[in-house]
């Protein structure tokens, strides 16, 4: 096992990054927002693939995981999430697949909704990470570090709309205890981080008006102006506004013509994997204890800091005897 003072450095700042970075992440307003009206959207229908899903994976294709095989099971599992041979599938969230359109259907009316990250005001994930692999960006977008997520899966637990998904057999855990912590490298939609830092839009509004012109489906801008024209319509056109208030708020917001209880319902009905729950309590807001989660996450920086040491002498023991038999 082969663990790199750079190696440990990460693991390190990141352990205690997750310490720092909490309550930074507290309630704050990105400066971009994505309104989707789903009363414009028919999934790009007569096309194999739907604009936004085609040119999100075009955009992410170099991140992909690809996972070392054979993947095994960490303790005390005896399963794992391995979704390498299903990279192809586009009908729901995978560590492949970082937006879909989920079609439902309403009192005979079939309604088409994209789905991908919320990226929340107060966002769960981010303050839920042990390790600090995810942030929050000022751009509002919540974006996880590769380099640093273990697979642990708290992101998705404590998301209200469970959008992060695992692939197991790839990431850091692999390099240091592969048997007994870690289950992959979370994946979800960043909102296209690198094109919205250099004031572009993420790829998927692109492509959508691209196909649609002036009835786009997706209208992204400064989050102010987005809001303003998400109430306007609501109050012009009698729209139900969703995103504006669940989990406290986000930088994706829903425009429909039919009620999102309703929507809801239909959904829960069908039993569909991902759902749209209406009354959507912030989870970290109601549960987090600052001071337990600093004593946790320290004694937990304190144990990996002395694994990875052990583990790090012992390469180096084992590197001087291999000298000491080569003189």
């Amino acid at each position: 096992m082969d663990i790199t003072r750079r190696g440990f450095f990460l693991i390190s700042t990141g352990l205690l990054s997750s310490i720092l970075i909490k309550d930074n992440a507290h309630g704050k307003e990105g400066r971009y927002a994505t309104l989707i009206d789903i009363s414009k959207c028919d999934g790009c229908c007569g096309e194999p693939i739907p604009r936004c899903v085609l040119v999100c994976r075009e955009q992410n294709k170099a991140r992909f995981p690809e996972p070392k095989k054979p993947i095994h099971p960490y303790w005390p599992r005896k399963t794992y999430e391995d979704w390498s041979d299903k990279k192809g599938m586009i009908n729901t969230l995978t560590p492949y697949n970082w937006i879909f359109v989920q079609k439902v259907t309403v009192d005979g009316k079939d309604i088409f909704i994209p789905r991908r990250c919320m990226h929340c005001d107060n966002p769960p994930c981010v303050r839920g990470c042990p390790f600090g692999a995810l942030t929050k960006r000022p751009q509002g977008n919540s974006v996880i570090n590769e380099s640093l997520c273990f697979g642990g899966a708290k992101c998705r637990d404590v998301c209200p709309w469970h959008i992060p998904q695992r692939q197991a057999g790839v990431g850091i855990y692999l390099h240091i205890l592969p048997k007994y912590a870690g289950g992959g490298v979370m994946y979800k939609c960043d909102l296209c981080k690198d094109r919205i830092e250099k004031g572009e839009e993420p790829a998927c509004v692109v492509a959508c008006r691209d196909r649609l012109k002036d009835k786009a489906v997706f209208t992204f801008g400064e989050r102010i102006n987005i809001y303003e024209l998400a109430r306007k319509r609501v109050r012009e056109q009698g729209l139900f506004l969703y995103g504006d208030r669940q989990n406290g708020g986000t930088s994706t917001i829903y425009l429909s013509e039919i009620p999102f209880d309703a929507i809801e319902k239909a959904l829960a009905s069908k039993k569909e994997r991902f759902q749209m729950p209406y009354e959507v309590r912030n989870k970290i807001q109601t549960t987090f204890n600052p001071i337990g989660k600093v004593v946790i996450t320290s004694g937990f920086l304190s144990i990996a800091g002395a694994v990875v040491s052990a583990i790090i002498s012992k390469n180096r023991e084992k590197g001087g005897d291999e000298d000491a038999r080569k003189d």
